[in-house]
């Protein structure tokens, strides 16, 4: 029996000018759009995405939960419930076209579904999308990496004291609720850093030192450590 494809596609960080051919193309293309929230058209990814194809309006939106916790029990128990409804349609033959803010393949929430699908032996395919960190840099109008400098990805959430004693250059992610305590950090240790909140999007805002960042900015915030020149 043929069944659908599941494709993981990467939207962008926020600017939909941002989306990929490729993306613009598989959402055209196919009516079932599977979009993470508990109400697709109130999803960040959905209203990014319908900007720049407005036929996506008309497309079978499938809203797939998607709670913000650490709790593994429920994380799973979400995480099995998407794969289940994503396999409903590709049983039928039908494609599902997923899609994610940045890039599927960091920190994606996408990842836990494509994991189960594929495992249950059905089709997939991840499409890239410009990472939040790449969109932000380019925003700052500075370099990212350099000559030999290592570039590192950190989940801010967690313990970062250590990581941010890592030569190179730092991206810190996902700080969430813990952004005052992570400013606090990068206080104490004298770094240099930047951050840009809601990137590409209408409320962006920039702070170009620890001092300006304010200690209740949104998720969607993203800091830049650069290493300090000798």
């Amino acid at each position: 029996m043929n069944t659908g494809t599941l494709y993981g596609v990467g939207i962008g960080p926020g600017d939909p000018k941002l989306l990929t051919l490729r993306a613009v193309e598989l959402i055209r293309e196919n009516e079932v759009i599977a979009v993470p929230g508990e109400t697709a058209c109130d999803a960040v990814a959905y209203k990014i995405a319908v900007q720049a194809v407005p036929e996506l309006a008309a497309k079978e939106l499938v809203a797939l939960p998607m709670p913000m916790t650490k709790d593994k029990t429920v994380l799973e128990q979400n995480h099995d419930r998407a794969a289940e409804r994503v396999e409903e349609f590709l049983k039928d033959g039908k494609n599902v076209v997923f899609l994610t803010l940045g890039d599927p393949t960091v920190y994606s929430t996408y990842l836990y579904v494509h994991k189960r699908v594929a495992a249950h032996g059905y089709p997939t395919e991840i499409v890239s999308g410009i990472t939040s960190f790449c969109a932000v840099s380019a925003r700052l109008d500075m370099g990212l990496v350099e000559k030999a400098q290592e570039l590192h990805v950190i989940p801010a959430s967690y313990q970062i004291e250590e990581a941010l004693q890592m030569t190179g250059t730092k991206v810190l992610m996902k700080a969430g609720k813990k952004i005052g305590q992570v400013k606090e950090i990068l206080k104490a240790q004298g770094q240099d850093a930047m951050m840009i909140e809601n990137c590409g999007m209408e409320n962006e805002k920039i702070y170009r030192c620890v001092d300006e960042i304010p200690e209740n900015a949104g998720y969607y915030s993203l800091i830049i450590i650069k290493e300090k020149e000798a």
